[in-house]
């Protein structure tokens, strides 16, 4: 039977970069666990994941795609894509690569997670990161194994030079480095983990690179179906692998499976609400009633234009280019409103022939099982909608502070049943009326002297509904997306009564050897997409393991009043 010091659960944005810094000490065993394949080199990537401009993993059936069955509201079930191979979900994004902001860091200090505050998790970052346009400069002075790239004035598109002309018509300000302490949020280039049309994800940047250690094993193919205990101390890790279930003993386990997985994993091993847990006939260890509960996302819109002309023959490698960030009405958030222009149809994007409605059915009949299969319990028009419009052009518009709350249940026993997902998005009214103030600033921008010779008309929003808020309140409900961008589900913070699930040093509260570390420990999700911020997380936590900042953990024995299982 295989022993390790720690083993780390998900390869992805998080778990990635985890791993990697924790076998850069030769006396730890580190087995890192992935349930998709584990390429050990570039080559071995699929090229459609490779390919910064195509988001096709994202197809529902992709073989390297989670494809969560989810409600955003109670009304629209929705697929959610999560990537299921080496890098995790930063196999499969648009390669948005901007921090969060300051003010999200040092709110979660204020709330008792003092080693988050901005001034502490700012060299982490700097760690990561190797920016190629501001190398050097205060805030970049790392040369870490993520490049980070913007397009040259040469690369911009037309689009592009017309949307940042358009939002300077607005009145919106020049954001130089959206990646700066300082700035203010406006409009500016994207920050992209990609270089020469290679999305750089982190088993590119971190895991294979480190693969010649003889300390640090990878194991692809590979499902975790529950923790192991003593009591409440960590023994190892029961895996589905070869066809079979194993154990693997480890001291330590850290599971970094993303918003939804780790707090399933959690539950599956009898951490999580007593109820939710007896319902799904899982026997009770601790009861943790935060976890899965309370997540934020960013509710998000693909709003559809036609362009009077096509780019044409002009090289569009990257689907995205640059992106605007404002504060709404009387907003307390720290640019809350975005609005991110595609520079390809979703269609190109998706891997397909711009125009031929035939290459939608080809992606899709090339996998009919596993089509047919994600598509179960999926609303077909939302889907028959959105291919559709498939070849218009769109912006990307979401609320990136939202109030409303969702939840993730684990239903089941069995590791292989989905848990069920409920994201309960625009339940909060503050979010519809700022959802509103998006919609109809990128209204403005397409309407824009500086958009003009572009801009044909919108799609499948008239002037009547765009006028009306009950009209547009309908439209937004039945238009709603997901930025994917999950946070929350295993909060950090020192009371468990109050919902949280780890310590702020990942440490899962009621045992002991076991931690979270991905976007789930978050508070709150950040105000900017948290592709950078995953990364981040797996840093500061290996930082933690590595350093000894952290201070002894308190015996599990001692935590029976926060809900231990007698």
């Amino acid at each position: 039977m295989a022993q390790y010091d720690v083993i780390v659960v998900g390869s992805g944005a998080s778990g990635g970069p985890l791993a990697a810094r924790l076998s850069e000490d030769p006396s730890r065993r580190v087995l890192l666990i992935e349930a998709g394949p584990a390429p050990a080199s570039t080559d071995g990537f699929p090229k459609d994941l490779l390919d910064a401009g195509l988001m096709s993993g994202a197809m529902p059936g992709h073989p390297n795609n989670w494809s969560f069955v989810a409600n955003l509201t109670p009304e629209l079930p929705y697929l959610v894509s999560r990537g299921k191979i080496l890098g995790g979900s930063s196999s499969l994004n648009g390669t948005y690569y901007i921090r969060g902001r300051k003010q999200d860091f040092d709110t979660y200090a204020a709330r008792g997670n003092t080693e988050w505050s901005f001034e502490k998790v700012l060299p982490y970052y700097e760690k990561l990161e190797h920016d190629l346009a501001f190398e050097g400069q205060e805030g970049h002075e790392g040369r870490g194994p993520v490049p980070i790239y913007r397009v040259s004035p040469a690369e911009q598109t037309q689009y592009t030079k017309a949307f940042i002309a358009a939002c300077h018509e607005l009145g919106f300000g020049w954001e130089e480095d959206k990646n700066s302490p300082t700035s203010v949020p406006g409009v500016g280039l994207l920050p992209m983990n990609a270089v020469d049309n290679v999305r750089m994800n982190t088993g590119i940047t971190y895991v294979n690179p480190a693969r010649s250690r003889a300390n640090f094993h990878v194991w692809g193919d590979t499902l975790a179906r529950k923790v192991l205990f003593d009591g409440t101390t960590v023994t190892g890790l029961e895996v589905g692998r070869n066809g079979g279930i194993e154990v693997v003993r480890a001291a330590e386990i850290v599971i970094a499976a993303g918003a939804f997985k780790s707090p399933h994993l959690l539950a599956l091993s009898g951490i999580g609400p007593r109820a939710e847990l007896e319902a799904a006939g899982i026997s009770v260890l601790v009861d943790l009633p935060g976890v899965g509960k309370d997540f934020s996302d960013h509710p998000d819109i693909s709003f559809n234009w036609s362009p009077t002309r096509r780019l044409g023959k002009e090289k569009t490698p990257f689907a995205f280019q640059t992106v605007l960030n404002f504060n709404s009405h009387g907003s307390q958030y720290d640019g809350d409103l975005e609005v991110l222009p595609m520079m390809r149809s979703m269609m190109s994007m998706m891997g397909m022939e711009q125009g031929s409605a035939l290459s939608t059915m080809w992606g899709i009949v090339r996998r009919p099982g596993a089509f047919l299969k994600s598509m179960k319990g999926v609303s077909i028009k939302r889907f028959a909608q959105q291919m559709q419009r498939a070849n218009d052009l769109a912006m990307a518009i979401a609320v990136q502070q939202a109030e409303s709350r969702g939840n993730v249940f684990t239903v089941s026993a069995d590791p292989l049943t989905q848990p069920k997902i409920e994201y309960n998005y625009l339940s909060d009214p503050r979010d519809v009326v700022r959802m509103r103030e998006v919609v109809r600033t990128t209204i403005q921008i397409l309407q824009s002297q500086a958009f003009k010779p572009y801009f044909k008309r919108v799609t499948e929003l008239d002037a009547e509904t765009l006028a009306s808020d009950a009209k547009l309140d309908v439209w937004m409900k039945t238009h709603l997306a997901t930025a994917i961008h999950a946070s929350g589900s295993c909060a950090m913070g020192s009371d468990p009564a109050a919902g949280h699930v780890v310590d702020q040093f990942g440490r899962v509260h009621g045992v002991r050897g076991l931690r979270v570390a991905d976007t789930s420990i978050l508070p709150f999700v950040p105000s900017r997409g948290p592709a950078a911020t995953a990364m981040l997380i797996g840093e500061r936590v290996a930082g933690f393991m590595t350093e000894g900042a952290e201070p002894a953990a308190r015996p599990a024995e001692s935590t029976e009043s926060e809900g231990v299982a007698a």
